[in-house]
């Protein structure tokens, strides 16, 4: 981890080789980012699902997600993300014991309220849900939805009502109803939603690397001039 001088002028020097048309596109971008959401897919075993979920995020505003890998890989089909994995902040489960109760058990020890889409007699719609506590919202594996290990450890449930013969949304619609309803509440009803400055230093840096061809060569020609100094 480099300290925080560090990290301020290799900005500055990475900004030398954008346009200031570009940086000005990132700084619009990250100012309506958010961590008061985060998304949660447990188990998502189908690339299109996920890939969507992450290009709905990117749409809406939503930084983090969280990949519980338990039975199932998670693997990105650039197709259908359109490269919004490249502006998230994608953080993976897969090495612990029981990698959901590792992910809720961090999400929780950060002040996250877990809500898990599901339909049971203390499900909520998207309207009932308060929002005024950073959330973090799970969904399930497309045939049998959220473990009983979320179930468990949930704090609250939330449900899309349903009118037709069909009986459940294709995962990655749910997830972009879900974002789209719940981003709105979060910009009306939150005053905090934003990302703190630090957290917005952090990303800005990793956006500006992604927009520079072959920025890891002039990261290491930074490097040697910075430790020579």
């Amino acid at each position: 981890m480099h300290n925080l001088e560090y990290q301020k002028a290799l900005t500055t020097y990475l900004e030398g080789f954008v346009s200031e048309r570009r940086r000005g596109r990132l700084t619009e971008v990250l100012e309506e980012r958010t961590n008061h959401l985060t998304i949660v897919l447990e188990d998502v075993y189908q690339s299109h699902n996920f890939s969507a979920v992450l290009r709905s995020a990117d749409i809406f505003g939503v930084q983090n997600i969280h990949f519980i890998e338990n039975r199932n890989k998670y693997k990105i089909s650039e197709d259908v993300s359109m490269g919004s994995t490249q502006w998230l902040t994608l953080n993976r489960y897969q090495k612990f014991e029981n990698n959901t109760k590792e992910c809720i058990t961090q999400l929780k020890n950060k002040g996250y309220k877990i809500v898990a889409t599901s339909l049971n007699e203390r499900s909520v719609t998207l309207n009932q849900l308060k929002i005024d506590q950073p959330t973090a919202l799970i969904f399930g594996t497309e045939l049998t939805g959220i473990s009983q290990d979320v179930v468990e450890m949930a704090d609250e449930f939330v449900y899309l009502p349903m009118y037709g013969f069909t009986e459940s949304f294709n995962i990655s619609v749910c997830a972009a109803l879900c974002m789209h309803e719940l981003t709105n509440k979060i910009r009306k009803e939150v005053a905090n939603y934003k990302l703190s400055e630090s957290e917005k230093e952090e990303i800005y840096l990793e956006w500006l690397k992604v927009s520079i061809r072959k920025h890891d060569l002039i990261i290491k020609e930074f490097d040697s001039k910075y430790n020579k100094r």
